[in-house]
């Protein structure tokens, strides 16, 4: 059986794959194990579960908070906010467990579930497998005053916002911003954070109504941004997804600036102030040659992990490094924060362009992005892309020819019979090239 948990929580098509039976059962299985795991040793367990504003978040919600406060957990609702603010509000409240139910930038009849430890980190592999086996066992039912409490917060929202402010080391006042919250969780809490710092805000898609997040907005449709940017003459744009743990950003000129150029920005701007632990910056292998070419200038070391923000978490916390991040928008400042938070990020942002006097598009100018050209090659002998004699040849072929000036990298999928290749080099007709020839003999040798 394919493992439940995936590199972020549980997902699914929400009442079909993800239903509330699977929210319950997955909620006192997590409460156990915690539990027996002695994360509750000592006092009377609280959980604090938010969500973002898919309908089917609704129902689920109900689901995850029966089973926790069934299992005897007390429970705070914090209602709609960012998984980055469910988060920091499991952390700052010394909450045993946080839950968050969202798919991030997936589309509205999607959802998910994931899981926080106390200090509101992502659960360990070891822990996620021990949930899932424990799922439908039998158990002693705690009855009277055993059972969970169950009550809402309303100072989420607020403790948050303050946070995300207090996090900014300069004010913002005389830039322009548009800021599309993805019709989704930060809808209020982005907007309302620039604007404490100073900044004059113009938001689009941020009016959910539990059927429109992501819908045409947001990081994973950048084009309504870039013509509001155009439009309002404003100094930059700032894209967020459903769960606003990732940030896009889009220049004075309509251009996009994507993670690698975020993340140059902010370290650069890190290792200006001294706040650059290590001189070290953590990235994945799908981050653009031009980002670790511009890093190496500038004498940044950049540490690379496979795909996935929890990965990069995972090599900031063994090397005590602050920064990390993905091409996707998934950026991690762990001075402030335990995960991707995409507002977090657009603070670092506009703290760095109003602190320069310096546009969007001359920062990150800091970095050239090569052409990148990924084709993916479907029903194929993933396990063998590795080891193939012919695939391997033509890899080696295709880096010898490439030299310094480009790079090829195979990935295959966790998931399906898929290898992805990926190529970068100087032009966008050489990395076309390349990449579909290795697709070619990817799909010849390894067929199924």
């Amino acid at each position: 059986m394919a493992r439940l948990f995936g590199t972020d929580g549980v997902r699914g098509l929400a009442n079909v794959d993800l239903t509330a039976e699977l929210a319950l059962d997955l909620s006192v299985a997590a409460a156990h194990v915690l539990g027996e795991a002695g994360a509750f040793e000592g006092h009377r367990p609280r959980a604090v579960v938010g969500r973002d504003p898919r309908a089917s978040g609704e129902f689920l919600e109900a689901a995850v908070v029966a089973g926790l406060a069934s299992a005897g957990v007390d429970v705070v609702r914090l209602g709609v906010l960012p998984t980055p603010a469910v988060a920091y509000l499991t952390g700052s409240t010394g909450a045993d467990l946080g839950v968050m139910l969202s798919a991030s930038h997936n589309p509205m009849p999607d959802n998910g579930i994931k899981f926080l430890a106390r200090g509101g980190i992502k659960l360990d592999d070891v822990i996620e497998d021990a949930i899932e086996a424990r799922m439908g066992e039998e158990w002693q039912r705690p009855t009277g005053s055993g059972v969970g409490r169950v009550s809402d917060d309303g100072q989420g929202f607020e403790t948050y916002v303050s946070h995300l402010v207090r996090s900014a080391p300069n004010r913002f006042d005389g830039l322009k911003v548009v800021i599309d919250c993805a019709n989704g969780a930060a809808s209020q809490t982005a907007p309302e954070a620039l604007r404490r710092l100073g900044a004059e805000v113009i938001t689009i898609a941020a009016a959910p109504d539990g059927l429109n997040i992501n819908l045409d907005c947001g990081s994973t449709h950048i084009e309504g941004l870039q013509r509001e940017v155009i439009g309002h003459r404003a100094d930059l744009g700032i894209a967020l997804d459903g769960d606003a743990d990732r940030c896009l950003a889009v220049d004075a000129n309509g251009e996009l600036v994507d993670g690698d150029q975020i993340l140059a920005v902010l370290a650069l701007a890190m290792r200006d102030s001294g706040r650059l632990s290590n001189d070290t910056v953590v990235a994945t292998v799908m981050s653009n040659l031009g980002f670790v070419q511009a890093m190496v200038r500038e004498r940044i070391a950049v540490e690379q992990t496979k795909v996935g923000d929890r990965y990069v978490l995972e090599a900031m916390k063994a090397g005590g490094h602050k920064l990390g991040g993905e091409q996707s928008g998934h950026v991690i400042l762990s001075d402030h924060a335990t995960t991707g938070d995409g507002t977090l990020t657009a603070v670092m942002l506009l703290a760095r362009v109003a602190q320069t006097g310096k546009s969007l598009a001359d920062l990150a100018g800091a970095m050239t992005r090569l052409p990148q050209v990924l084709v993916n090659v479907k029903n194929v002998d993933k396990s063998r892309a590795g080891s193939d004699p012919a695939v391997q040849s033509a890899v080696a072929e295709a880096t010898t020819r490439l030299g310094d000036t480009g790079r090829v990298l195979l990935r295959p999928s966790g998931t399906e019979p898929l290898v992805r290749v990926m190529v970068e080099a100087e032009s966008s007709d050489t990395a076309h090239e390349i990449a579909h020839s290795l697709a070619d003999v990817v799909a010849s040798s390894l067929k199924l």
